[in-house]
């Protein structure tokens, strides 16, 4: 029973091509080096000492560098490459992170957040469009899903180890090892894969699930687009917020934060490929799907507001696991599909400034919150919860609504 349990298990990886299987283990490797992120917000208001509107307001400044680094990164996949974009971002923005640990000043550390992040998320539409060039049609949400596997992998393991690392030699310790694995992934991925610029899985009639003549006419992309931004506010509350919430309500240690996400990575590392490859095989619409992920993300900030029990923090965390399971691997397959030929990076551009937007909006909105009520330390994180929740329950309708206007279209066709 359990070998057929293995093996059924197994079969949901098998037909990848060799450069899917680099491309996640570079992933992996960035990932699991990636400790700054979850330890940011407690890295600038615990260490550095800056209030809460400056912690949010050098969050701002990092949505902003992600979302311009996104656009670029879109852009110049199209014109010069997915490729070369890949390695100039990973291996500059390690460099980087060497350099940004020298900064403490408040102005310093907005200009190098923003920095950093502009050259950093360079790198996530030509990933996109990496796996659009190297997975057949056929396996690019399950490709989509494997990368996202490596990444939860890696941040099982990533934070956990970063906690540790920091309770021992500070945050100093952070910094070289986020630039450090950057490097190294991106050396793997130049040393074992070799620049394609016409794809044998390109379907040159058919690129995709629907054609549209431009990005800007087409509306169902840009409502899906204001799910997923509202979807992304409520997700980066577990790197702004949340990591603060955990501190000054339950008295969590940095050790005990991460392996609350540790928990996280690992559930979806056992769970997310068989969850999308049923999906796939049962043919749901991925619409259908992303409606019921938002929808669990929504309850999952509900949750909070039961602040007087610790076991609360796990099951936020269960129901934000799935959420992401839903959501996340079916929204880029989603926008990937809406493309047409040659405006791969345009798309996946434009669907990934809508995560940094949100990462904007997330971290400063939700300190905002703290830093108004922050005399009455027993409602201010309980406001930010409501709100948080009320904001997914809006982004449950958006999906709700976009599969009405799917529906609509194919009619018409």
């Amino acid at each position: 029973m359990i070998i057929k349990a293995f093996t059924k298990y197994n079969n949901n990886f098998k037909g990848f091509t060799k450069e899917i299987w680099i491309l996640t283990l570079m992933t992996f490797i960035n990932r699991a080096g990636t400790m700054v992120l979850p330890f940011l917000s407690k890295y600038l208001k615990e260490d550095l000492q800056f209030s809460y509107s400056q912690v949010g307001t050098i969050m701002l400044c990092f949505g902003i560098g992600s979302m311009i680094g996104s656009w670029l990164g879109g852009k110049l996949s199209d014109s010069i490459g997915f490729y070369k974009i890949m390695i100039f971002s990973l291996f500059t923005s390690g460099i980087a992170f060497f350099i940004l640990q020298y900064i403490t000043s408040f102005i310093g550390l907005c200009i190098g957040m923003f920095s950093i992040m502009l050259i950093a998320d360079m790198f996530r539409p030509a990933m996109f469009v990496s796996l659009g060039a190297y997975a057949k049609k056929e396996d690019r949400t399950r490709a989509l899903t494997l990368v996202r596997l490596a990444i939860n992998l890696g941040f099982a393991a990533g934070p956990a180890m970063g906690g540790l690392i920091i309770m021992n030699i500070g945050y100093k310790g952070l910094f070289w090892i986020d630039g450090a694995t950057c490097i190294l992934a991106i050396l793997v991925f130049w040393l074992f894969v070799k620049e394609k610029k016409d794809s044998k899985f390109q379907d040159k009639e058919h690129p995709g699930e629907v054609l549209t003549h431009s990005v800007f006419k087409d509306k169902i992309f840009w409502t899906f687009l204001l799910s997923c931004t509202l979807c992304g506010i409520l997700f980066f509350q577990l790197f702004t917020t949340f990591p603060l919430y955990q501190k000054e309500q339950f008295n969590l240690t940095e050790f005990q934060t991460g392996l609350l996400m540790m928990m996280n990575g690992l559930i979806i590392f056992a769970l997310e490929m068989p969850i999308v490859s049923y999906i796939e095989r049962k043919r749901i619409s991925k619409i259908k799907i992303i409606t019921v992920g938002s929808f669990l993300m929504s309850i999952s900030m509900f949750l909070l507001l039961i602040n007087f029990w610790v076991g609360s923090l796990i099951v936020m965390m269960l129901f934000m696991t799935f959420a992401e399971m839903f959501c996340f691997p079916f929204s880029n397959s989603f926008a990937l599909s809406r493309a047409p030929k040659g405006h791969e990076g345009r798309y996946m551009a434009i669907f990934t400034m809508c995560y940094s937007s949100a990462h904007i909006l997330s971290g400063k909105i939700g300190l905002e919150i703290l830093e108004i009520f922050k005399e009455e330390p027993n409602i201010k994180f309980q406001l930010n919860w409501l709100f948080m929740g009320t904001l997914g329950a809006i982004a449950a309708l958006t999906s709700l609504y976009v599969h009405h206007m799917t529906k609509r279209e194919k009619l018409k066709i």
